[in-house]
């Protein structure tokens, strides 16, 4: 197809797809003449993932070549590819020294594998840093509690991945990370109002249950 055909199967105006091309993140097409060139289903696809990456992603243009770099690396496991569009995602905490102890303990504890420079390991250092520095440490029964609840959340969600090829398993796991976190959250407050409601009822619940 031609580029024209190209924007219009992707939604991709022709100068953002030129510019994708000028950067390095879409692959050149199959030339056809001095100024021409034949694009197909797999610039589709690829441009999918790079509105994932550059939309909901959050990320920038060099930030979002290297997770393509990755996508586009012979022979690298799906794990690694995964990896690689996490740690490029914005962090979900502040990005200040912090220690790792007690961190790494809970994932003991629960046989998580991380590498130590996870942004996310880092992520639930200083967040478990900032409680202790409220007065409101955690115990290990409520952060057990957390990190069971979340390991059957990332079992169920890993097993979503599709796997028919790295680009399209990278675009599922960027958009549902940056976007269902948010869900996530909501829920949890939503069921505190419902428990809240439940435990303590109000003088119109009562009368309702009565």
């Amino acid at each position: 197809m031609q580029i024209s055909k190209l924007a219009r199967r992707s939604g991709v105006p022709v100068a953002t797809v030129k510019f994708y091309l000028r950067e390095g993140l879409l692959p050149p097409g199959e030339l056809t003449g001095a100024t021409r060139a034949r694009y197909g289903e797999q610039h589709v696809e690829r441009l999918g993932l790079i509105r994932a990456l550059l939309g909901p992603g959050g990320l920038s243009v060099a930030t979002a070549r290297t997770v393509l770099e990755a996508v586009d690396a012979p022979a690298t496991s799906m794990h690694q590819v995964l990896g690689t569009a996490h740690c490029t995602l914005p962090a979900v905490g502040p990005d200040v020294p912090h220690d790792l102890g007690q961190a790494r303990e809970l994932l003991r504890r629960h046989g998580w594998r991380v590498d130590d420079d996870s942004p996310a390991l880092h992520a639930l250092a200083a967040a478990l840093e900032a409680l202790r520095a409220a007065g409101a440490p955690p115990s290990d029964e409520l952060l057990d509690r957390y990190a069971e609840a979340a390991g059957r959340l990332g079992e169920q969600d890993v097993a979503d991945v599709p796997t028919g090829s790295l680009a399209e398993a990278v675009r599922f796991v960027v958009v549902n990370t940056v976007l269902l976190e948010p869900v996530l959250l909501t829920l949890r407050r939503l069921a505190h109002e419902d428990a809240s409601r439940r435990r303590f009822p109000t003088g119109g619940d009562a009368a309702a249950a009565g």
